[in-house]
């Protein structure tokens, strides 16, 4: 097994896969060899049928189910090279809305931090609608603060975008890195070095709970309010998608079910 996933590993950084997905990749693969047991090149689709039903029964979700897929399928095409094709539908997902914040909610959580560093995290998290990873991995070059703009580098999918710098976190952003040099991470730990994803989830965690807010929100549920907000503004989601950096303007689509003036005016008949 361990030779397999070796190989596997091999193929996925020389085609220049993303750490994140090398590492969950390796995870599918590995539990599906489990569950195989041996004969792990000879290609079986009802063994996979087998396995994906299994993980079904063990609540395992769409999304990991789909994972695990693309994982296997990734293997014996580009490891094995194996010409088969691999006639196994990914499993439907639930269509579920994006949990946003309001503003007033978002006023709110940014104003429990004590510390001014993790403060001043979260306001950027939500006002230049940045993921976990990328608000952590930001540097003192990435900023420009005569444009008003930040760069977020090789973020999901390896790509660059550009983001919009709130003109209001000017200041505290000039404070924050005095002494600093251009590759100084913005947001170092306190013993030096970059915050983990789990450490920035763990400040907004806390700040949601002081806040008394009910909402099943996370660190994302900042990005999916910026975007929200911003539609709210009048802002074409043309340009939302480009600020959020996706690929399909569908993916873009789903804040206009959240933000629909329209449906918002109905009174119930109640």
């Amino acid at each position: 097994m361990q030779t397999e996933l070796q190989k596997t590993e091999r193929e996925l950084k020389i085609r220049n896969y993303s750490s994140k997905t090398i590492k969950s990749y390796l995870y599918g693969l590995r539990e599906y060899f489990s569950f195989k047991s041996c004969d792990y090149t000879k290609l079986d689709q009802e063994n996979m049928r087998d396995f994906l039903l299994n993980c079904e029964r063990r609540k395992i979700s769409p999304q990991s189910r789909n994972l695990f897929l693309n994982a296997i399928k990734f293997y014996y095409q580009n490891v094995i090279k194996n010409s088969q094709k691999i006639e196994i539908q990914s499993a439907k997902k639930p269509k579920s809305l994006p949990v946003v914040l309001s503003r007033s909610e978002i006023e709110k959580i940014l104003q429990i931090p004590p510390n001014t560093k993790h403060k001043l995290l979260l306001s950027l998290a939500y006002g230049a609608g940045l993921r976990v990873s990328e608000v952590i991995a930001l540097k003192v070059q990435d900023m420009d603060l005569e444009e008003m703009t930040l760069h977020i580098k090789q973020a999901k999918g390896q790509k660059d975008r550009i983001s919009v710098l709130p003109e209001k976190l000017v200041d505290n952003l000039k404070n924050l890195i005095v002494g600093k040099s251009g590759n100084d991470l913005l947001f170092e730990s306190e013993r030096g070095g970059k915050l983990t994803t789990r450490t920035a989830q763990k400040i907004f965690e806390k700040a949601l709970h002081l806040s008394g807010i009910q909402k099943k929100a996370t660190f994302h549920s900042l990005r999916h309010s910026f975007a929200t907000h911003l539609l709210e503004n009048g802002v074409d989601i043309r340009y939302v998608q480009e600020l959020l950096g996706h690929q399909n303007i569908r993916t873009t689509q789903q804040y206009t079910h959240v933000t629909n003036p329209k449906l918002k005016n109905i009174k119930s008949p109640l």
